[in-house]
């Protein structure tokens, strides 16, 4: 009798790991039923963006897709799907001191984004998204552009992502 109670135990358990599917992610993606994704190059669209911005952004967002998902990256078209351009890339002056001088600028990129969800159109988006960061105007611009570019990125990457994948 306790042999029989033991394998009936065995059979219910094996029976009931291989029915359910338990899905998880630790950054709080929800991919659903998605099994890849893909990201185009984002071609630069502002006047003074550099050459390289372009494949900054793309290998950043490819490389997050990758790191907080389990899809599996394609060169092709994916289930999820990300194209789009860059489209401002700007600064300008916004605290004026009382001697008519600049003490802060403001460093702008912004990059317009189609994320296309073959699954569920109801998820696909058409937006454009923008980071900021400020500056000392003291401080000549290309001695802080690639770190505040390398921020002002991986915010913008971040924020593309968590309206995908987490609907925020």
């Amino acid at each position: 009798m306790r042999i029989i109670t033991s394998i009936l135990l065995f059979m219910v358990t094996v029976v009931i790991m291989t029915s359910c599917k338990i899905s998880y992610s630790l950054s709080g993606a929800n991919t659903g039923t998605l099994n890849t994704v893909s990201v185009s190059y984002f071609q630069n669209r502002a006047a003074l963006a550099p050459p390289v911005l372009s494949q900054y952004f793309t290998d950043e967002l490819r490389d997050l897709c990758e790191r907080q998902t389990n899809l599996n990256l394609i060169g092709g078209t994916g289930d999820a799907h990300f194209e789009g351009e860059i489209m401002v890339y700007s600064t300008r002056p916004m605290a004026i001191s009382g001697q008519d001088r600049v003490e802060l600028t403001r460093f702008t990129i912004g990059i317009k984004v189609r994320y296309i969800n073959a699954l569920d159109d109801e998820l696909s988006f058409d937006q454009t998204f923008s980071q900021y960061r400020d500056f000392e105007s003291t401080l000549a611009f290309e001695s802080v552009q690639a770190d505040l570019s390398e921020q002002i990125i991986e915010d913008i990457s971040e924020d593309i992502f968590n309206r995908a994948f987490i609907n925020w």
